[in-house]
């Protein structure tokens, strides 16, 4: 466990999906006190293994047979009271300070709940997460799905639930673990210090899929904040080309409208995620496949055989026919 933890902390062994590499104040906050509790528990199993070593090697037999049990002085037995009644003292004590310790955290952490210049609304789904940013204007929300963009710097209260079953949202570099049920709602608030991309993951048994059921959360300063948010917010121009006019048309056609939205044309289902601007995320599947033309023309050919269980079926088509398809997927961005 500790060769481990040791791993994770060193940048490219995972410090991207890491609570040993905090990058806000809350994920911070966590650490010092998952810090403290480590080395306390780790001195108390060092300090046991060296006393059962030493009792063993001083009471080591050199003989086949068990010798009879011995007659031990009063004032031996004295002792071993008191030595046992004083390491059930220390443990005692050091069970409270770890209780504070984690008292403080959490009252430190709840503290920032009321204050929050951006919101965003994450929904679990098996197996994939909904992302929607509330605006005043209804036809300017944001909506997409397994990335959150977030500002450096700033408080972000996020306003979670389930549509399933019981989903936990964990982005170990910014916060912990937050239980998303479906029917009740969970606000907590988190905050990134610096640029970059962090990995989080459902960390509830939810299903077949629920090692593949990850997300990407991104801080960026705040003009490139605003940008992607008018960006996102913005219909998708019209295909501009025969390949991609040809692709909206095999969307259009086929089972795709059932699942689907992209603003701009007549698909508007809420089964699947919003592809409006699909063409802009790193990743499909919830972060199982790079999203990339052929990885994308696997995935809408057979999900099946990429993510068993997913609600999305294997739609066969021309070759060609998927060509376009993707082709016009790739340009919504």
């Amino acid at each position: 466990m500790i060769a481990l933890a040791i791993l994770i902390a060193v940048p490219g062994f995972g410090s991207n999906q890491s609570s040993l590499n905090p990058v806000g104040p809350m994920a911070q906050r966590i650490e010092h006190t998952l810090a403290l509790i480590f080395f306390i528990t780790g001195a108390v199993y060092l300090l046991t293994m060296i006393a059962v070593g030493i009792s063993v090697w001083r009471n080591r037999l050199v003989r086949d047979d068990f010798p009879p049990p011995l007659q031990t002085p009063p004032e031996q037995d004295r002792k071993a009271v008191t030595a046992v009644a004083g390491a059930m003292g220390v443990s005692v004590l050091l069970l409270f300070i770890m209780m504070v310790a984690s008292f403080i955290t959490s009252h430190a952490i709840g503290k920032e709940n009321g204050r929050a210049p951006f919101e965003v609304d994450v929904y679990g789904h098996q197996w994939w997460w909904e992302v929607q940013y509330p605006q005043p204007e209804a036809d300017k929300m944001v909506v997409t799905a397994n990335e959150i963009h977030i500002p450096i710097g700033s408080l972000v209260r996020i306003h979670g639930t389930s549509t399933d079953v019981i989903h936990s949202f964990w982005a170990p570099n910014i916060h912990g673990k937050r239980d998303l049920l479906p029917g009740y709602e969970n606000d907590f608030v988190i905050q990134a210090d610096q640029p970059g991309r962090w990995r989080g993951q459902c960390a509830e048994f939810c299903g077949p899929q629920h090692a593949h059921m990850s997300f990407l959360m991104i801080a960026e300063p705040m003009d490139k904040f605003h940008s992607w948010m008018e960006a996102q917010a913005g219909t998708p121009p019209p295909p501009s080309t025969p390949q991609t006019q040809h692709g909206q048309q095999v969307f259009l056609s086929h089972a795709c409208i059932m699942c689907h939205t992209i603003r701009g044309t007549v698909a508007g289902s809420r089964v699947g995620p919003d592809l409006t601007h699909v063409g802009s995320r790193d990743t499909i599947a919830s972060g199982t496949l790079p999203n990339d033309p052929s990885h994308l023309a696997k995935w809408v050919l057979n999900a099946q055989q990429i993510k068993p269980g997913v609600r999305m079926p294997p739609n066969p088509m021309p070759q060609q026919e998927l060509n376009d398809l993707v082709a016009y997927l790739e340009s919504l961005r």
